[in-house]
């Protein structure tokens, strides 16, 4: 089913082929008709999907008969949980609606706000923003809320888990009567579908995010090693297997820089990206990223929320996530459009119940592989496909 056949204008199809889209996702062809329609929305995809295109490109055909009428004020808003992203889902605004003329801004906070203030003096069709700053520039009068027409919450689960649920709140609070919502989520939790029922009247519903847990083009492996081995063991994979790009999940800053730092002096340049480092360096380091000049990308859970490589060939969970979906969602970042990814997850013995909730999550288990001089002195068992926490086991009599 060809991009034409969703109810899109010729300059949003010409967009979408002159970027090399040939056939929607199956987010994208459940959502669009929908939104076109002008019904409300709530959308359960993990990244990866093409969710942004599928929210993005029924926005940009909805507004494409008009622009702002005055100043300081936007027709559709979308929120996002951090810079990275905002900036990211601008750029997409942008591509996709580059035969449009219609205006669009990323507005976030960590830079200087008197930039962001004169884009918005004349108004502006499409305004991705962030909470905080959001509420910011609200409270200092340099946008108002009359003028739209659609909001999206994007990554609704990510923002709740960050702490933005009063910033959320304030924002809808004074949004106009009559707007049309989406809310998209990677998980549709219960402190997700009760922010939904709060703001988003009979919606309809689409959740593929079942079925996009385990992407079969995406190849899932993992290795089990000992902590204190895991840093000789990664730098074994890149250079035995000459790794031409690779993003490297770690849990904490700290860890993040001492694992580059482990690199270097392996000969393997390497860089750390996290929410201690400024938004100007985190920026230039992921367009270095995306452009393929740097290599190996070590990530926080946290600072890595936004990362969005089209190409990207292969994730490396250096620390397992928890909770269970937090893997789906890193894997998403590989594979993405159909394209051939890998994840590689690093085990050790006090990760296993971690583990067993992963693949209970998937539906089933993930390939174990040997490397040859890494085996760890404490093995991890066998999985348990069907394991339960403790506390989540029915009380004998």
């Amino acid at each position: 089913m060809p991009f034409s056949t969703l109810g899109l204008s010729a300059p949003l199809n010409k967009a979408v082929a002159e970027l090399g889209y040939t056939k929607p996702t199956t987010i994208q062809a459940k959502a669009i008709p929908v939104i076109l329609e002008g019904q409300n929305l709530i959308a359960a995809a993990q990244t990866g999907t093409g969710k942004t295109a599928s929210f993005v490109l029924p926005i940009l055909e909805r507004l494409s008969q008009g622009q702002t009428q005055r100043k300081k004020r936007v027709r559709a808003l979308i929120l996002v949980p951090t810079r990275e992203l905002a900036m990211q889902v601008e750029e997409k605004v942008t591509h996709y609606g580059k035969h449009l003329g219609l205006t669009s801004l990323a507005m976030y906070g960590g830079v200087d706000e008197q930039q962001q203030k004169q884009r918005l003096i004349d108004g502006v069709d499409v305004l991705v923003a962030t909470p905080g700053r959001l509420i910011d520039m609200y409270g200092q009068r340099a946008v108002y809320f009359e003028e739209i027409e659609m909001v999206v919450l994007d990554e609704a689960d990510r923002m709740l888990d960050m702490g933005f649920i009063e910033a959320i709140n304030k924002i809808l609070d004074r949004l106009p009567e009559n707007i049309q919502f989406l809310l998209f989520s990677a998980t549709l939790s219960n402190k997700v579908r009760d922010l939904a029922k709060s703001v988003v009247e009979n919606p309809y519903e689409i959740s593929i995010a079942a079925n996009q847990a385990s992407k079969a083009n995406i190849t899932q492996w993992l290795v089990t090693v000992d902590k204190d081995k895991k840093s000789a063991l990664l730098s074994h994979l890149i250079l035995e297997n000459q790794w031409d790009q690779a993003l490297i999940f770690i849990e904490t800053k700290h860890g993040a820089a001492k694992l580059a730092s482990q690199l270097e002096k392996r000969g393997i340049e390497a860089e750390a990206f996290h929410s201690g480092r400024s938004q100007a360096i985190r920026a230039q380091l992921l367009a270095d990223f995306k452009a393929g000049k740097i290599k190996y990308l070590i990530a926080t859970g946290v600072g890595a929320r936004g990362i969005d490589i089209e190409e990207l060939p292969r994730v490396v969970n250096y620390d397992l996530p928890f909770p269970a979906d937090e893997y789906v969602h890193r894997i998403g970042r590989t594979g993405r459009a159909d394209a051939a990814g890998e994840a590689i997850s690093f085990v050790s013995k006090d990760n296993f119940k971690n583990l067993c909730m992963i693949e209970s999550r998937l539906g089933h288990l993930i390939e174990r592989r040997e490397v040859e001089g890494f085996a760890p002195k404490k093995p991890v068992p066998v999985t348990v496909l069907n394991y339960v926490p403790k506390n989540k086991r029915p009380k004998k009599d």
